[in-house]
């Protein structure tokens, strides 16, 4: 039995992708599990964060961080620059007036680090995600410092928690993940790991499964009872998605297409889960609805950019080809 359910694990970690774009809309359909599972958010995303932490490739870190400038760059811009210019579009156009549940929403959108499935993405579509695997673990790592204070410029006095309480919620998520992490690491040891990362990567898909269907929790019956208005806000996730990668691209096009791209997808795709867990859940349902269909952009955009990233790195090589 054990063996067969290692077989099934294996098996969905090597088809973990399709599996992923069919988990959102699993969840869509199974309404009365998606509110079942809800409260379970928080396990869900300890887990796999414990899951990301067991899985990060020491070498691949340590290569980026021996040539730290754009890592550094890219870090500034992700964490600081990115959300501070959401903040001053914020209070530049009174968005407050719309009330603090959309505000909650956009700093929920820009304050979190990148989902620790973005170098995935980026191999998906043919890129190295070194870069991006260093750039996911550094934000991970330093975001218990900067989202409170992002938090803090938004929203003020309308932040569900207290700065120090948000930094200590989200330390403590980070912290407990990387220690489970470590001891796991220890007992089960490098080599078994290494044999094991079909079955790690099937297990990273259920627990994915199981967070897209908690966080679809009402989509279906919002896009039934107002579909306009859920599919006008769908489409504002995908567009503050886009517009984050297509500013990133353009700041670091002096880094190559390829890392250029490859920071810009991952600073579109930020952990909105993360920030949820540390707020225990406890949202607006106006916040909730944003953050679920916000799940839509991150798991379909390697579909959608595909095309535009076969064609800027063909260009890419053409240039290289040209200067030498």
């Amino acid at each position: 039995m054990i063996r067969i359910a290692g077989a099934g694990l294996a098996f969905v970690g090597r088809h973990g992708t399709a599996a992923l774009a069919v988990s959102i809309f699993i969840g869509m359909a199974l309404p009365a599990f998606s509110a079942l599972l809800r409260p379970y958010l928080g396990v869900a995303v300890f887990s796999l964060l414990t899951l990301a932490f067991l899985r990060v490739d020491h070498n691949a870190v340590r290569y980026r961080l021996r040539h730290p400038r754009t890592l550094v760059l890219a870090l500034l811009w992700m964490m600081i620059g990115a959300p501070l210019l959401l903040v001053l579009l914020v209070h530049g156009f009174n968005l407050e007036r719309f009330g603090p549940e959309l505000v909650l929403a956009l700093f929920i959108a820009i304050a979190p680090p990148p989902v620790m499935a973005a170098p995935a993405f980026l191999y998906l579509l043919g890129l190295d995600g070194t870069l991006s695997l260093a750039l996911s673990v550094a934000a991970l790592i330093i975001t218990p410092l900067t989202a409170p204070l992002i938090g803090e410029l938004m929203l003020g006095a309308a932040l569900p928690l207290s700065v120090g309480s948000l930094a200590i919620q989200l330390a403590g998520l980070l912290v407990g993940a990387f220690v489970t992490a470590l001891v796991l690491r220890k007992l089960a040891g490098t080599e078994r790991l290494s044999r094991s990362a079909n079955h790690i990567s099937g297990m990273n898909v259920l627990l994915l499964l199981v967070f897209a269907i908690a966080a679809m929790d009402g989509v279906a019956a919002s896009f039934v009872s107002q579909p306009l208005f859920t599919l006008g806000l769908t489409g504002l996730t995908f567009l503050l998605a886009l517009a984050q990668i297509g500013l990133t691209l353009l700041l670091f096009a002096p880094a190559g297409r390829e890392d250029a791209y490859a920071i810009a997808h991952t600073c579109g795709t930020r952990n909105m889960g993360l920030m949820v867990a540390a707020f225990g859940g406890a949202i607006p349902e106006f916040t909730w609805l944003w953050f679920a269909v916000g799940q839509f952009p991150i798991y379909m955009m390697p579909l959608f950019m595909k095309p535009f990233v076969r064609v800027f790195c063909r260009l890419n090589l053409k240039s290289v080809t040209l200067n030498t």
